[in-house]
């Protein structure tokens, strides 16, 4: 019998140890509803020093500081009757016209250009709030001045993974502080207690939503939003109303709370130690259960933390002695908190999950299967379908979406808010690569918990995208069917030629196997099976073959050198199938890691290139991949995937990695016998899921 993981063990060899401000690596607690990031002081009390480079230069830099929930979102008022439906543009396609929700002007390093208000509006609105700052200011006798980094000596910093409990230390002008922070894993609640022998209070500040693109925070309109303080018989309540948002924070604490501005209050800390819980809801009323002691909010952290890792999957790499092994069990283990925290929540999480705005908070439905999947793969599937249950409430407006269209089925649009309304795009409402993405995430979920209750509540989605997926594919004279343009493949650099796109070899495989994942569903539920679904299966074009190798595209120019190689996906995210042929993956594999331009590449595409030399044998290439010293593949201390200074943590990265490495050690169905890690490699595992 295999010996079990010291799980214990594992988790303790990457608790994470700062000596100094590292600007890229804040921490954070959080339950996957609501984080908090800190810097140093283990609060919100030098923002200044963990700046998000705007992607517009004319805008100021926003902040990685945030505190951010599921349901916290905003709208600024239009000012007039802004519809979607005046975004569409009509598309020839071989049924006609179609319509789509296109936008004015383009897109030039990420910014908009061109670009009118209706637009504009439509793709910042609504956009994740930030929804407060809590740190430590000087007491009463300097004034309340803020904390200034060169003050600050003898820092260290510990966030104890196995108990959710983030410990600063410092000592101010000479004086030792210690911070402990915690969330609560069930409420939207902190504990903080502050041991100080230095005067302290403690700040709360509240800022105006942000339409900006990686800010989600305004602090220059203080009269656009009203923030209402009363005292409760254990501290102080408050109430926001930002236009038509409206949430409340509820602060229990002795010492008063007093107002200093229109958004912002100070409390003096005594000498010793001040318990502090600070919780958040939506709505402005005073409702829910009150929140817990921070004694009771830090144990139930602890004991939250401690059965996440004994529970689901567990992968040991601790026997083996190649250097790398070490820094894969390092970014596994961090990329499991990280997950938790961020991307475990009732909505898709966006790409920088609840630490700080990108795409001003929208979440993007091609990169959900990033974000989650892996849960299931680790077994624990549960906190996959938290957010699986989003597409419940988003049906009808996919089904809306393919009716318009003339289509059969839910089209799943690309960027969304809660509402999952459409963004207009030049991009976006033409990608096609999220369609198959539900179906295998229930699919994984249900490979995770194979019960009929799951089956039955996720057959109405698997069923209908499938629908849409069927009668999308067309029918060339010869039969076989293809995915034309109008469209965008995973790889973006063919925005441009959205209206001449055709069989984007990713795509092509990913309708066929998702197709008959579809029918195998409908199998397990004993309906019979869907004829028009096996016609286009069977018959999707296996992608084209030029030089021995597989182009992104099935037209000019074929493969552009640069962003996603997405071709790879056909074999390696998605299973072995008779429309791929393993020799020719091979060659288009080793054709991308001679030449690519690595530096427009993303967080998931290194995970992209190890699971598809995992499917192929390629071991060492597989684990070369996950750690390769290349821009987007960084990993800082933090266990976050740095992209850029607009772009400091990319969660999909992360969500990529926890799949390869659980593809490498569990191995597939359809997998050769000599996947997995290098020979002499000693790695354990326990509790994952084979992937398909």
């Amino acid at each position: 019998m295999p010996t079990p993981v010291d799980r214990t063990a594992t988790v303790a060899r990457h608790t994470v140890h700062l000596d100094g401000l590292d600007p890229r690596s804040p921490l954070s607690v959080g339950n996957g509803e609501f984080a908090f990031t800190a810097d140093i002081t283990g609060l919100q009390s030098l923002p200044g020093s963990y700046p998000v480079g705007p992607r517009d230069r004319s805008l100021p830099p926003g902040t990685l500081l945030g505190t951010q929930a599921q349901w916290g979102w905003h709208s600024v008022p239009a000012g007039e009757d802004f519809r979607l439906e005046d975004s569409i543009v009509e598309y020839g396609t071989t049924r006609g016209p179609v319509g789509y929700v296109d936008m004015v002007g383009t897109i030039q390093g990420g910014t908009e250009t061109g670009t009118p208000r209706r637009d504009l509006w439509l793709r910042a609105n609504p956009h994740r709030l930030d929804l407060g700052r809590i740190g430590l200011l000087h007491g009463a006798a300097r004034g309340h001045a803020p904390l200034e980094l060169e003050q600050i000596t003898d820092v260290h910093q510990v966030l104890d993974l196995a108990r959710g409990l983030l410990h600063s230390r410092f000592r101010l002008d000479g004086a030792l502080v210690e911070v402990r922070t915690a969330c609560d894993p069930e409420q939207d609640a902190l504990a903080i207690e502050v041991s100080t022998g230095a005067p302290l209070a403690l700040s709360l500040a509240f800022p105006y939503g942000n339409e900006a693109w990686h800010n989600a925070a305004d602090w220059t309109q203080p009269e656009a939003h009203t923030t209402e303080l009363e005292g409760t018989c254990d501290g102080w309540f408050m109430s926001r109303t930002l236009d038509a948002t409206r949430y409340h924070v509820r602060v229990v604490l002795e010492p008063e709370l007093r107002r200093t501005g229109p958004h912002s209050f100070v409390a003096e800390l005594p000498q010793g130690t001040t318990r502090i819980v600070v919780a958040f809801g939506p709505g402005g009323d005073d409702t829910g259960p009150a929140p817990s002691g921070s004694d009771e909010i830090i144990r139930h952290a602890a004991d939250h933390w401690c059965d996440f890792w004994a529970g689901g999957g567990a992968v040991d790499f601790s026997a083996s002695e190649d250097p790398r092994a070490f820094e894969i069990e390092r970014r596994t283990v961090l990329s499991q908190y990280l997950t938790a925290i961020n991307c475990a929540g009732s909505s898709p999480a966006q790409e920088t999950g609840l630490v700080c705005n990108s795409w001003r908070g929208r979440f993007h439905l091609e990169m959900h299967w990033w974000h989650s999947a892996h849960f299931a793969q680790w077994g624990r599937p549960d906190l996959l379908l938290r957010s699986l249950r989003w597409y419940h409430g988003a049906l009808a407006t996919a089904r809306g979406i393919a009716t318009r269209q003339g289509y059969a089925g839910a089209r799943w649009p690309k960027q969304v808010g809660p509402d999952a309304r459409e963004s207009p795009s030049e991009i976006g409402p033409f990608l096609v690569w999220q369609q198959p993405h539900v179906i295998y995430m229930a699919e994984l979920a249900y490979r995770a918990r194979p019960n009929p209750e799951l089956l039955t509540e996720f057959a109405e989605i698997v069923f209908a995208t499938a629908e849409f997926m069927a009668d999308f594919a067309v029918r060339a004279d010869d039969g076989a069917y293809d995915l034309l343009a109008p469209l965008v493949p995973a790889q973006e650099s063919y925005g441009r030629m959205r209206r001449d796109v055709r069989g984007p070899a990713y795509e092509q495989v990913y309708w066929h196997w998702a197709l008959d994942v579809a029918q195998n569903w409908r199998a397990r539920l004993g309906l019979p099976e869907e004829p028009t679904w096996r016609a286009v299966s069977a018959g999707m074009r296996p992608p084209v073959v030029r030089d021995g190798r597989y182009p992104a595209i099935a037209v000019e120019p074929w493969t552009i050198r640069k962003d996603h190689p997405s071709m790879l996906c056909a074999l390696g995210l998605l299973p072995a199938t008779d429309k791929v042929d393993p020799e020719v993956m091979r060659a288009t594999l080793n054709d991308v890691l001679g030449d690519w331009n690595w530096e427009t590449t993303w967080g998931w595409d290194y995970p992209v290139i190890a699971m598809t030399a995992a499917r192929l044998g390629m071991s060492e290439v597989a684990v070369d991949a996950l750690v390769s010293d290349r821009t987007k593949n960084i990993v800082l201390a933090s266990g976050h995937n740095w992209q850029s200074s607009s772009l400091p943590l990319y969660l999909p990265g992360n969500g990529g990695l926890l799949s390869a490495v659980a593809l490498l050690a569990a191995g597939s169905d359809t997998g050769p016998d000599d996947s997995g890690f290098p020979p002499g490699w000693h790695v354990r595992h326990e509790g994952l899921i084979p992937a398909p």
